[in-house]
C-alpha cells in the first residue's frame, strides 16, 4: 500500500495548509488545516477535512466494512450500517486520540442483536487494523442499535 501526500499551499491555492493525497489505488483525497486567526499564514482555510479527521473516518470505514462483511458471511439480511465516531485527543503534542466511542446503527431483517455484537467484537479484536492500532493510545468503546427493515 502506498500514498503520496503533496502540499498545495505553495502553488497559490486558496489555503496555505492544503494537501492532496493520491492513493496507490488511484484515488485522490484532499485535506486542509483549521483557520489560524493569530497567524493566518500558518493555518488552513477549512476547505476539506483535517488530516486527523481522515484518520477517524478511515477507522470508521474499516470497522463498518468488517461488521457488514461478518454479518453477510453469517447469512444475515443486513440492509444498512453506519457508525458514528466521537473522540477525544490529548491536550498536548502529539495530540493522539485518547478516547474513541463508536456507535453502530445496523438495519436488517431478522438480524439477531447477538450477531451484531459479535461482528463488532470480531472487528475490534481481530480484523480492523485501524481500530487495533488506535487502541494503543485510545480507550475504544462501542455501542449499537438494531433496526428492523
Amino acid at each position: 500500500m502506498e500514498c503520496t501526500v503533496t502540499w498545495t499551499g505553495a502553488s497559490g491555492t486558496r489555503s496555505a495548509m492544503g494537501f492532496v493525497a493520491e492513493t496507490g489505488s488511484g484515488h485522490v483525497l484532499t485535506m486542509d488545516g483549521a483557520v489560524d486567526e493569530a497567524k493566518p499564514e500558518n493555518g488552513g482555510a477549512n476547505l476539506a477535512p483535517r488530516p486527523m479527521e481522515t484518520v477517524l473516518a478511515g477507522t470508521g470505514g474499516c470497522t463498518a466494512y468488517d461488521v457488514v462483511l461478518i454479518l453477510k458471511r453469517g447469512r444475515h439480511d443486513v440492509r444498512g450500517c453506519s457508525v458514528k465516531l466521537t473522540s477525544e485527543r490529548a491536550a498536548t503534542d502529539p495530540k493522539v486520540f485518547t478516547k474513541i466511542h463508536m456507535h453502530f446503527t445496523v438495519t436488517g431483517k431478522g438480524v439477531p442483536a447477538a450477531a451484531v455484537e459479535r461482528a463488532i467484537a470480531m472487528s475490534h479484536d481481530k480484523y480492523c487494523s485501524a481500530t487495533i492500532m488506535l487502541a494503543k493510545t485510545a480507550e475504544i468503546t462501542t455501542s449499537f442499535e438494531l433496526h428492523e427493515a
